[in-house]
């Protein structure tokens, strides 16, 4: 066999052992909604913060926090989803994550952990599921007694800046 054969042959098995390892999602929970977020995008996850209010925003910015100096923009996963607003007494989470634009926080109910799946578990978003999560969701992951829903960041914050 050629040396060029034998380093193709590795290079094949490399890429196998990359797809094999799955993908990791950094968790969080919107209700009784599981979501995920490509680790890749997330750029941090914090408590919750204080947040100065835009005037005549729509109505899923909730406002702007100042991250140690860095302005982001806040927007409420609750309204977006077109679920019920979370009680007052409640603080929502921060899941800051990367975008094109800059950094944008999602405002979030409770933080999960950082889970790897396997790409053959993924699979089309319900067709049962309301429109306005299905449009937001990518896909799906069936896990032991609950889906993870892929969140599609990108039109998540097209949206959002269209409101």
């Amino acid at each position: 066999m050629k040396a060029s054969n034998i380093a193709n042959s590795n290079r094949s098995d490399e890429k196998s052992e990359r797809i094999d390892l799955g993908t990791q999602y950094a968790t969080f929970f919107i209700g009784s909604l599981f979501f995920g977020v490509d680790v890749l995008k997330v750029q941090e996850v914090l408590r919750a913060q204080e947040m100065t209010q835009i005037p005549l925003a729509p109505k899923v910015i909730k406002g702007l926090i100042n991250l140690r100096g860095q302005i982001v923009t806040a927007i409420d996963m609750r309204e977006r989803l077109n679920l019920a607003p979370i009680s007052t007494d409640a603080k929502p989470m921060n899941v800051v994550i990367r975008s094109e634009e800059g950094a944008v926080s999602l405002l979030v109910d409770e933080i999960g952990d950082v889970i790897n799946v396997e790409s053959v578990w993924f699979e089309a978003p319900p067709v049962n599921m309301p429109a306005a999560q299905r449009s937001l969701v990518n896909g799906v992951y069936k896990l032991d007694g609950r889906l993870l829903l892929v969140l599609n960041t990108e039109k998540t914050l097209e949206v959002a800046a269209e409101a």
